[in-house]
């Protein structure tokens, strides 16, 4: 029985190093793997064929598989590297977490205070958030489907197992009784729900996060859904007459059995008590943030377009505070920073900023004149710029804007590499080369010929140009010194 036809099938043993066991489940069995050459820990998730009795359980494998893929990469969601068969398994390359799973760590610490409650919360929304976005819905949101990505307080959540969802539509009623008995939506027990189901399930999990039981509880699963349906909320046993009323609020929205009043994606981006992580108010922008904004302003189109291709290639690592900044000035969630977003993120964050300053920031770093801010325009303002300053992150971004492969960028590629910035003639590309062509051949090469420092050279234009007075530099040999700021 092969699953897939056009799947390459090498051995996973000549690829990886097969390790010890990190866990076992009802399909099989999650083993820890090491790339050969660069010995890079990943998790292989390894099912064996003899539990995939029918069709159906195959399906359901392919379908795990296909989605994992669309939804990655993603923050919260644990990449899928390779899948391999053979005549007994199918394995599945993924993201090794080192942290184990996010029940694991609750049993542990019992209760969450309010302010990490809300940021593994948080990571969670985000999870479903992007699920919905893609027309998938998840029917199985539990601490259990989610692994930390390592032993401290800090460490991230990964969504790991996403064997029942499915692709919905919107307005389309599903009706497979699937998900777990304690994380169960009521409208799923009459096997008519929607995409509403897993707003229940976020529920269900805050209120674990916050007092450490289950709202709904019984010896069996009968019992459990019974009072899934029926029982009342308890905020009376403690910890709960300390939790705050916001906190409270936010559950039972989350947890109303009338799907059409439950609270919402958009209600959660908008919840005081969520904006807030349990009562922290948003801290100041650290300055760099602010001046790195302007210096990107003050580029020509072309290196904005540059600087936008480079910054794709930065790591998790290097951008981690900058996706949560970027997070946090996203209020509905939508994916982008609108002007009102935007001013009201840093009024918040720089009460002296004038509007009309804040008006000139946002134009300046919305390249494609859209009206908003997407993540890759924020990134690419907010990025330290020295951490683009590596070959290999050169290289890619040149050999994204060089369209042909031969070396240099021609007005045409210029044009089309702008077209993120609106409408550009090939005479305005022309005009717009003439910026950076030193040697005044008409287009940009890479690195140029050394034995002609006049030649034009992309990685140049990269380093130079920022018109900063310097200031940049003082601010890249502070990063580098103190570290004060993971941006």
């Amino acid at each position: 029985m092969s699953m897939w036809k056009d799947i390459v099938r090498p051995a996973l043993e000549d690829d990886y190093e097969v390790g010890h066991v990190l866990g076992k489940g009802t399909y099989g069995t999650v083993r820890l793997v090491r790339k050969r050459g660069s010995g890079e820990p990943w998790a292989c998730k390894t099912i064996s064929k003899n539990q995939l009795v029918t069709r159906h359980d195959i399906e359901d494998v392919r379908r795990e598989v296909e989605l994992l893929n669309l939804l990655t990469p993603h923050d919260n969601i644990a990449g899928v590297d390779r899948v391999y068969e053979d005549s007994n398994s199918v394995h599945i390359i993924i993201d090794y977490c080192e942290g184990g799973e996010l029940f694991d760590r609750i049993t542990a610490k019992g209760t969450f205070s309010e302010q990490e409650a809300a940021s593994v919360f948080l990571q969670m929304v985000e999870v479903v958030r992007h699920c919905h976005s893609m027309g998938v819905v998840h029917r199985d949101i539990k601490p259990e489907n989610f692994l930390l990505t390592d032993g401290s307080e800090a460490g991230e959540l990964k969504a790991c197992d996403f064997g029942l969802s499915t692709y919905f539509k919107t307005g389309e009623v599903m009706r497979d009784l699937v998900g777990s008995a304690y994380y169960v939506a009521p409208e799923v027990l009459h096997r008519h729900y929607g995409r509403e189901c897993d707003l229940w399930s976020l529920g269900v999990v805050l209120y674990i996060l916050l007092c450490g039981l289950p709202p709904f509880w019984g010896s069996t699963e009968a019992e459990i859904f019974k009072s899934v349906l029926e029982e009342e909320l308890d905020f009376q046993t403690a910890p709960w007459p300390a939790v705050s009323e916001g906190a409270k609020a936010l559950v039972k929205g989350l947890l109303d059995r009338d799907p059409g009043a439950r609270l919402g994606l958009a209600d959660l981006a908008r919840d005081p008590w969520l904006r807030e992580r349990g009562g922290s108010r948003a801290a100041p922008l650290p300055p760099m943030v602010i001046q790195r904004m302007k210096a990107f302003a003050r580029m020509t189109k072309l290196k904005k377009a540059a600087v936008l291709s480079a910054a794709k290639y930065l790591t998790k690592d290097q951008i981690q505070g900058l996706r949560e900044l970027f997070k946090s000035f996203d209020e509905n969630g939508d994916g982008v920073v609108s002007f009102a977003e935007f001013e009201r993120g840093l009024a918040s964050r720089e009460p002296n900023m004038a509007l009309l300053e804040i008006r000139q920031v946002m134009e300046d770093v919305d390249v494609d004149g859209s009206g908003s801010i997407d993540y890759e325009e924020f990134i690419a303002a907010t990025a330290n710029l020295s951490q683009l300053e590596r070959e290999e992150t050169f290289i890619k971004a040149f050999r994204d804007m060089d369209k042909n492969g031969d070396g240099t960028l021609t007005a045409a590629e210029v044009a089309e590499a702008l077209d993120q910035t609106g409408s550009m003639t090939e005479e305005e590309a022309h005009n717009l080369i003439a910026c950076h062509d030193l040697n005044r051949d008409g287009v940009i090469d890479y690195a140029g010929n050394a034995a002609r420092d006049s030649s034009p050279k992309f990685v140049s234009m990269l380093r130079a140009g920022e018109d900063s007075g310097g200031s940049d530099r003082s601010l890249r040999t502070i990063h580098r010194k103190h570290m004060v700021y993971s941006f």
